[in-house]
């Protein structure tokens, strides 16, 4: 008679039963934990030793093998192994567990993915703020798809993606990883990248992160303090969470470092599991960040030792500690003590075991070394598709679209640096952390772009102008706790000073009819770059001398058109109004150099959007559009505000907005929907894309409400002359917040409706009053507006 657990005709909560019957204690706690080591096909794997993990002897790591494990770390992404080989290794792993282990439980991969599968040769896409830039949800869940389908090529059983912390703070590095600052769009935008990752059977694990507040830390730090009640919390920082877990069933969770209210996300019951599982109805692993159980102990000081961290976490709501068993392995210690029942263990292991085989990896534990398919056709169609649909036109005098130039220069530190156009989490930027080098011949520059496109029409002459690092390399000055006071620490900056290359830049402005002056950041986890994990700034001002450089080219008098790829929004030392045309491409990926030359010269008619507002100065921070009345202070601070706030972007064409209407101007308060129409005409003289943004108020409630929330936008493509009916279908329950009892109401009253080309650029309004008395939200609320287009 075939065991229950190895019947693959049996519900997986029965076969989790009948397998989690047959474990010992040491074998349940092997499944609660990952190892990161350095594969081999050969089978003889080492340990990866760096702060993130310990060391271990081949005999131990053997012995600890010999338990089972719940998941390997990153086997492919690392470092730079040729992914076939890759994959043989995780195959030689997975024949050890399940040959040579007492039960023969394979064991879940999970690698990074945010934009693209992080191992080598794997498709380069934009940065998550390139994709919030889009508009457009449904190329980003083409996106989820086709990382997904790189991911499932390599044995890759869940992604360390997406990002759903709503950006709050520029300085913050990690704020390139966000799809911008309003929760509504971030869990739009998540929504549909969880749907394309995992597919309809949810194969793949995406996991959501940071949960929650990550982005609305002191001052912008990376892992420092949130401070904020549970309102705030609730409506601006969860709700993109609770969307994707709700509407795409995200399969798996990762908590934050950070504390809220001085407790650590990490050691939260109340946010892991009475929000998670209880109220949301989540269903997945909540897998931990890196270390994130050990600070616990080390940093935040809740805990005395490993085995209480480790108590702390997975009493909370945790199901896996990664990336390796810095504090699981002293859960038998926990037992012991009685910080942690072996009930409370088998909960979390049969969760655990019930994913492991609803994903099917017991019936295909093994992935094909000869099947591995990296950078499709449809991949890099996709990434150049994202790169151009994100291209914001900031500003523009009318030399864009370009026409009618001889002779360009291109100037600048990131017109042909191919790692200019990447974000932290692709596979060649990740490594400088590890002081290892990637090929990145396949990343088209904006140089290499413009050759390619229109080269052979105009002379092109290149000057790159400056450094932003003179050298990329490994090893951050200092981590919390490697210093006994680190408020006297002095850290050198690593920002280039170099200015003699400015004089060769402005004598090829000199000599050209227009100068493209390439700008930005170099992005690197753990300061190795100027923007991305762990690189946090108290500036906005461009980083190294490139505001020199700038102020340089512009001084010749040349039409200037600046072009910033980066993390975070930069002010241009007053700039702004002195130069032809300013553009934003966020962290572009391989297709970017392509794209922009698409979008410069018309060929792609420009449609991206801001996702962040940028701040007058790093003193206006942190702002965001949906801020609350008295944001701004009394009297109006001057620094206050963003010349280009959230959903901006300009067209080459103009788009008039007329003939507003709604359904009805009452509506009923627990089950009705605002039906807004109007029209979208294009008055200019050639095709488009207009982005319509619907915006709301409540004019009184029972708490300070903001000044607007986006509710409802959508794409849409017109001729010259075209005109085109847009119809907004608003559900009532979309008007909720957290009411003084601490639940999702809806209230009755007036609420201003606002249709515009962005946040500060209304263009439409009118009113519509909820009748009715308070309606409490059910937990399947209606999240998500309609868009009807004729």
């Amino acid at each position: 008679m075939t065991d229950i657990f190895k019947d693959a005709t049996q519900s997986p909560e029965a076969r989790a039963d009948d397998l989690l019957s047959r474990m010992t204690l040491d074998e349940k706690i092997g499944q609660m934990h990952a190892v990161w080591l350095f594969l081999n096909e050969n089978g003889e794997h080492n340990v990866r030793s760096d702060q993130f993990t310990g060391e271990s002897d081949a005999d131990t790591l053997r012995q600890m093998l010999g338990r089972g494990l719940g998941q390997i770390t990153r086997p492919l992404g690392t470092r730079s192994i040729d992914p076939a080989e890759g994959v043989r290794a995780l195959n030689a792993l997975q024949k050890f567990m399940l040959e040579e282990t007492r039960l023969g439980i394979p064991v879940m991969s999970h690698e990074e993915c945010l934009s693209g599968l992080m191992i080598k040769g794997a498709t380069l896409f934009p940065s998550a703020l390139g994709y919030g830039a889009t508009w457009n949800p449904e190329l980003i869940e083409e996106v989820g798809k086709m990382i997904g389908e790189e991911a499932r090529a390599v044995g890759c059983h869940q992604g360390l993606a997406p990002v759903l912390d709503v950006a709050r703070d520029a300085r913050w590095g990690r704020t390139e990883e966000t799809f911008g600052e309003d929760p509504y769009l971030c869990g739009l935008m998540a929504t549909h990248y969880v749907k394309g990752l995992q597919g309809e059977k949810r194969d793949l694990l995406a996991t959501l992160k940071h949960y929650a507040g990550h982005s609305a830390s002191e001052g912008g730090r990376n892992h420092a303090p949130v401070h904020m009640g549970w309102r705030e919390l609730n409506d601006m920082f969860l709700l993109p969470f609770e969307m994707a877990v709700k509407l795409a069933n995200a399969g798996s969770v990762m908590p934050a470092y950070h504390d809220i209210d001085n407790e650590p996300v990490h050691a939260s019951r109340h946010l892991l599991t009475k929000v998670l599982r209880e109220d949301w109805g989540f269903d997945g692993l909540i897998v931990a960040d890196y270390v994130g159980v050990s600070l616990l102990y080390q940093h935040h000081g809740v805990a005395s030792d490993e085995a209480e961290a480790a108590a702390l976490s997975f009493n909370a709501g945790l199901d896996i500690e990664l990336p390796g068993d810095d504090c699981a392995k002293d859960l038998e210690d926990a037992v012991k003590r009685g910080l942690l029942t072996e009930e409370t263990i088998n909960e979390i292991v049969k969760r655990v075991l019930v994913e492991k085989f609803r994903i099917g990896l017991f019936e295909k534990p093994y992935a094909d070394d000869s099947a591995v398919t990296l950078q499709s056709e449809k991949a890099v169609d996709v990434a150049r598709e994202v790169a151009e649909q994100s291209v914001v036109i900031v500003s523009n005098d009318g030399i864009l679209p370009l026409s009618g130039q001889k002779k360009i220069a291109v100037i600048g530190p990131t017109a042909d640096d191919p790692l200019a156009l990447l974000g932290d989490y692709s596979f060649p930027v990740h490594l400088i952390h590890n002081d290892e080098e990637e090929e990145i011949g396949n990343v088209i520059t904006p140089l290499a772009g413009l050759k390619e496109l229109i080269g052979d029409k105009v002379e092109i002459t290149y000057a790159r102008g400056c450094n932003i690092l003179d050298e990329r390399k490994a090893g951050a000055p200092v981590f919390p706790g490697d210093v006994d006071d680190s408020t006297s620490l002095e850290q050198a900056s690593s920002l280039s000073t170099r200015l003699d290359m400015i004089p060769d830049a402005v004598a090829a402005a000199e000599e050209a009819d227009v100068a493209i002056v390439c700008v930005g950041d170099l992005s690197g986890i753990f300061q190795t770059g100027t923007v991305g994990e762990g690189s946090d700034v108290d500036t906005l001002r461009l980083p190294a001398v490139q505001q020199e450089l700038l102020d340089a080219v512009v001084a010749t008098g040349k039409p200037v058109i600046v072009v910033l790829s980066s993390g975070r929004p930069y002010n241009l030392g007053g700039l702004e109004d002195k130069l032809a045309a300013q553009v934003m491409t966020f962290f572009s990926g391989q297709q970017g150099g392509t794209a922009l030359a698409n979008v410069l010269t018309g060929a792609v008619e420009p449609s991206g959007r801001l996702t962040l507002s940028i701040p007058k100065s790093a003193g206006a921070a942190p702002y965001f559009y949906n801020h609350n009345f008295k944001s701004s202070g009394t009297p109006i601070a001057r620094h206050f505000g963003s010349a280009y706030p959230f959903g901006h972007g300009l067209s080459y064409t103009d788009f008039a907005f007329t003939n507003l209407s709604l359904a009805e101007d009452q509506v009923d308060c627990e089950s009705g929907e605002i039906r807004l129409s109007f029209t979208i005409t294009n008055t200019g003289q050639r095709a488009g894309v207009a982005v319509p943004q619907l915006y709301v108020r409540d004019e009184l409630a029972s708490v300070v409400r903001p000044v607007k929330e986006l509710k409802a936008f959508t794409r849409i493509a017109l001729e010259a002359g075209q005109t085109g009916k847009v119809t907004f279908v608003v559900p009532t329950d979309m008007l909720c917040f957290t009411g003084p009892q601490g639940h999702r109401i809806v209230e009755p009253g007036q609420f201003e409706l606002m249709v515009g080309a962005s946040s500060g650029d209304i263009r439409l309004k009118t009113k519509v009053a909820l009748t009715g008395s308070l309606h409490t939200l059910a937990r399947d609320w209606r999240m998500v507006s309609k868009t009807e287009i004729s």
